[in-house]
C-alpha cells in the first residue's frame, strides 16, 4: 500500500495487489513528487519495483534469481532514475539495480553476510551505500566501479545504518553499535572516515535514520 497526506487528509492506494508483496518496502520521491517503491515479493522471493510516475501504479520485477530483495533500500536521483540496493540471500551477495539506462541493470557490489543496507545518490547520480558485515562498510560507484571501505571495524557496528550524501558528494551515516549499545555517526567530509558516538545512554540507536536539510545540517532519529 501507499499513503500520502495532501495537507488536509490522508489518502491510501494499492500499489501492488499481488499476494504476499511489500516485505521490507522502501520509498523515495522524485523531484516531481512521484513515488518509487522497492519491495520483496515474498511469494516468489523476487525484488519488485512500483511507481506512479505515469499517473497510475506500474510494477516491475527487477530481479528474480534466487531469494532476492529482502530489506531493500531505494533512492531516486535528480533525473528521476531509481537506484536500489538489496541482498541476494541465495548467494550471500549485496546487489545493486538501476534503471538509469532505461532498462533495469543489476550488478553485485560485494559478497558475504550483509545486513542493514542503505543507499543514497549524489548530484551526479552515483550511488553511495552503507551496510553491516562484521563492522560498518561503505561502498560507492562514483569512480565508475564499485569501491568498498570499512568505516568502523567494531564487531556488529553498522546495524541499521542510514546514509545521506551532501551537495559536495560527501557521505554521512548514522548507525547502531550493537556491542556497546551506542548510537554512532560517521562521515568522510574531511577526506578520511571519522566516527563519533552521538548517544551512549542505555541501549540506543536501533532503527536509526539520518537526513540532511537544505543547509546541510544533520538530523538523526
Amino acid at each position: 500500500y501507499y499513503a500520502y497526506h495532501d495537507g488536509a487528509s490522508w489518502h491510501y492506494e494499492t500499489a501492488d495487489s499481488s499476494l504476499d508483496v511489500g516485505l521490507g518496502a522502501s520509498l523515495a520521491l522524485d523531484t516531481s513528487g512521484h513515488a518509487h517503491i522497492s519491495y520483496q515479493d515474498y511469494e516468489n522471493w523476487d525484488l519488485k519495483y512500483a511507481t506512479n510516475v505515469s499517473g497510475s501504479w506500474v510494477t516491475t520485477t527487477v530481479d528474480s534469481y534466487g531469494w532476492i530483495g529482502f530489506n531493500s533500500s531505494i533512492a531516486v536521483d535528480a533525473s528521476g532514475h531509481a537506484h536500489i540496493i538489496y541482498t541476494d540471500d541465495t548467494n550471500y551477495d549485496l546487489k545493486y539495480a538501476t534503471n538509469a539506462s532505461g532498462a533495469w541493470i543489476t550488478t553485485t557490489v560485494t559478497s558475504g553476510y550483509i545486513f542493514y543496507e542503505s543507499i543514497a545518490t549524489d548530484t551526479s547520480g552515483h550511488a553511495h551505500i552503507c551496510y553491516e558485515s562484521n563492522g560498518l562498510w561503505y561502498a560507492t560507484n562514483a569512480s565508475g566501479s564499485w569501491i568498498t571501505t570499512m568505516v568502523d571495524s567494531g564487531l556488529n557496528a553498522g546495524d541499521w545504518c542510514s546514509i545521506a550524501v551532501d551537495a559536495s558528494g560527501q557521505a554521512h551515516i548514522s548507525y547502531h553499535d550493537f556491542t556497546n549499545g551506542h548510537l554512532k555517526y560517521a562521515t568522510n567530509v574531511s577526506g578520511s572516515w571519522v566516527t563519533a558516538t552521538i548517544d551512549s545512554e542505555e541501549d540506543v540507536g536501533w532503527s536509526t535514520s539520518l537526513a540532511l536539510d537544505a543547509s546541510g545540517s544533520i538530523h538523526i532519529s
